[in-house]
């Protein structure tokens, strides 16, 4: 595997060749001094240049980083891409991967940049990389309601999906409940951090802050595709947010709609209860 220290040896030497490339900046973990990168973490580099069209005419360019085992070019999947950047999404051999966007106008970093080249000394100076940007933000009482409201809704489409023995539109079901889960236990964990410590994508660091009992039971939400093992995770689920949701709710004086979990709790132990063979009355 190429080093840490050759890898960017290579990205800043492309950029100090080409004439194209007035500066460089690197992102995400590699910039974040408070993380030691794994052999996994990703170069998140922006290039800011003299304009685009030249580099994707020849994408073949990106070669110079080394041999690719896949290329992502994200741009070029939606109708509305900006006309400003242009971004390569590179996965090589050697393990490494890097996030290399293209820009051609100023843009404003977030706290976690290191600014590594600049050709015409006319990038503003950036303070020390910080994890300011990626803090927990404390919930407005617009989105808890919202949050609870998705929840208590989406609770029974899983209900049924079981029922009906449709195993994917349960599980489908379950990981949008789950969503709205994890957002309250975000917004909990920054209760207990003063929402000043990040908790990383999808979860990453709630493990590091949350009870053992919490952690168990939310590994319980994630089921194995059978019906006994889907319910068991939607009823882990319910507990879990309720008892999440409650915190917050105290934490921020914010009215938790204890009569909505109430009524689709019970909803779901009816469903549970229902015999294969139930008919509708008509």
């Amino acid at each position: 595997m190429t080093s840490a220290s050759q890898m960017l040896g290579m990205i800043l030497g492309f950029a100090e060749n080409d004439a194209r490339v007035r500066a460089v900046m690197l992102n995400g973990s590699r910039a974040n001094p408070n993380v030691t990168p794994d052999i996994f973490g990703d170069f998140d580099i922006v290039y800011l240049v003299s304009e685009l069209e030249s580099f994707k005419r020849q994408p073949t360019w990106i070669d110079c980083f080394g041999e690719r085992m896949i290329l992502q070019l994200p741009n070029d999947f939606g109708a509305n891409s900006p006309t400003d950047s242009y971004a390569y999404l590179i996965q090589l051999t050697d393990g490494n991967r890097i996030d290399l966007t293209l820009k051609t106008r100023a843009f404003t970093p977030d706290s976690l940049s290191v600014l590594l080249l600049d050709k015409d000394r006319n990038q503003p100076s950036l303070p020390a990389p910080s994890e300011q940007d990626y803090l927990p933000v404390p919930p407005t009482q617009k989105a808890y309601f919202e949050g609870c409201n998705e929840f208590w809704w989406v609770a029974p489409y899983v209900a049924k999906g079981l029922w009906r023995k449709e195993i994917i539109h349960a599980q489908q079901h379950l990981e949008i409940l789950r969503r709205q889960l994890l957002q309250m236990l975000e917004w909990q964990l920054g209760i207990q951090t003063g929402f000043c410590v990040p908790l990383g994508k999808s979860g990453k660091y709630y493990r590091q802050h949350m009870g053992q009992a919490a952690w168990e039971l939310l590994l319980e939400t994630y089921s194995s595709a059978s019906v006994k093992n889907i319910w068991s995770a939607l009823l882990a689920a319910c507990r879990l947010f309720r008892t999440t949701a409650l915190n917050v709710a105290r934490a921020f004086e914010f009215a938790y709609p204890m009569q909505d979990d109430s009524r689709i709790t019970a909803y779901l132990r009816h469903i549970r209860e229902l015999p294969d063979n139930a008919q509708a009355i008509y």
